[in-house]
Formats: C-alpha cells, sequence, structure tokens
C-alpha cells in the first residue's frame, strides 16, 4: 500500500506506490483501478494485498522489474485480454513499447484482504490472443480466461446478459469508460461499444 516502506537487497529504504493510480470502484467485495502509462513511463515500486484480475483496455510491450533483483518478466498486452494474478513480490511496470498502455485492475478482496492470510491460488491463468477458452455464449459473449476462481470475457454493448447469480464486475473498454459492480442475475448492458464481464465464481469453491 501506498507510503509503506520496504527495502531493497542493498538495504536502501522504498516508499512504495499504490497498486494502481486511481480507485474507480471500491465496495466489500472488490476494488477496481486505473493504470495507464504512456510509452516509457514507468508506475512506481508497488506490493499487491490481493490476488487481481488485469482487464487490459490498451496494450503494448512492458517490463516488470523486481525488488529483490530477480530477472526481469517482459509482457505483451493486447487489447481485450486478461491475466489473473497471485501476490508477488515489490515490483515496478515500465512501457517500453510506443503505444499507450492501461488497464482495470481489480483486486478480490475475498481471497486477500478479507482473510486471515491471503488465498493461494496458484499459479493463476492469463489469455492468448486469438485463442478463447471455449465457446461463445448465447447472449454474445466471447470468453476470454475459464478459471476456477474467475471467469473473464469481452460483450458487445446493446443486449441483455443472462449472467449467474454471482458478482460481477462490469468495465467499458473504453480510455473512460465506466466500471460497475453488478450482484448476479440478469443484466442489460444499453450503452455502445464493448464490456469485459468479470465473475467471481471463487465463493462457491
Amino acid at each position: 500500500m501506498k507510503g509503506q516502506i520496504v527495502h531493497s537487497p542493498a538495504g536502501e529504504a522504498v516508499v512504495l506506490d499504490d497498486v494502481g493510480q486511481t480507485v474507480l470502484l471500491d465496495n466489500p467485495v472488490v476494488r477496481v483501478w486505473d493504470v495507464s502509462l504512456p510509452a516509457g513511463e514507468t508506475h512506481p515500486w508497488h506490493l499487491h494485498h490481493n490476488p487481481y484480475v488485469v482487464l487490459s483496455l490498451a496494450g503494448s510491450k512492458a517490463r516488470m522489474d523486481w525488488l529483490d533483483g530477480s530477472e526481469p518478466r517482459f509482457l505483451d498486452e493486447y487489447r481485450g485480454g486478461s491475466v489473473y494474478r497471485p501476490l508477488s513480490p515489490v515490483h515496478r511496470l515500465t512501457n517500453i513499447g510506443d503505444r499507450f498502455y492501461q488497464n482495470r485492475l481489480v483486486e478480490l478482496k475475498d481471497l486477500g484482504e478479507n482473510l486471515p492470510s491471503p488465498a493461494d491460488i496458484g499459479p493463476g491463468d492469463r489469455s492468448v490472443e486469438g485463442a478463447r477458452p471455449g465457446p461463445d455464449r448465447a447472449d454474445g459473449r466471447r470468453p476470454v480466461i475459464d478459471h476456477p476462481h474467475v471467469k473473464v470475457w469481452t460483450v458487445a454493448g446493446g443486449g441483455k446478459l443472462d449472467l449467474t447469480d454471482r458478482p460481477h464486475v462490469i468495465a467499458a473498454l473504453e480510455r473512460d469508460g465506466d466500471v460497475s459492480y453488478h450482484s448476479g442475475g440478469p443484466l442489460t448492458l444499453t450503452g455502445p461499444g464493448e464490456y469485459f464481464v468479470l465473475e467471481l465464481t471463487y465463493p462457491a469453491q
């Protein structure tokens, strides 16, 4: 969390930042952040206290550096893709591409801060551009991630969705698009454009 002080292997004090830049939604179940990085910019050192889902609005090549000196991880996220991530060591994210990078980062409180200790979710999951983990739904949803804890789809607006009675996060795939929380059941998306639909299936585990 912002303001927390940790130390590098060399003993240097590092003041951590938040996991995102702007909170768009915060309730007892989820906290949703905007993460936006123009080309060449870095989101400072931070530490996740909750497993989280990344919903990618604008992709670019990026590099994740670890405070403990481990080898960096290189990413190439794409619009409409998603990542489900466990807690990880202190890191920072740099947009090393030539395009604007943006995501909606959804913290899952019931797998983290709402527990005595965070849940072990294993390696999580990651979508693959051009591949789908299953067939489209009858209501138009196209699968992006299909994990026992979370399911992610994209869908065009203007229709009625046949959602389960599980909590959902709905996020427009636009730079300044809305984010909302839906407690479950049918939902009509009246707006145009595309949306992410994130279903939280882990309460059933």
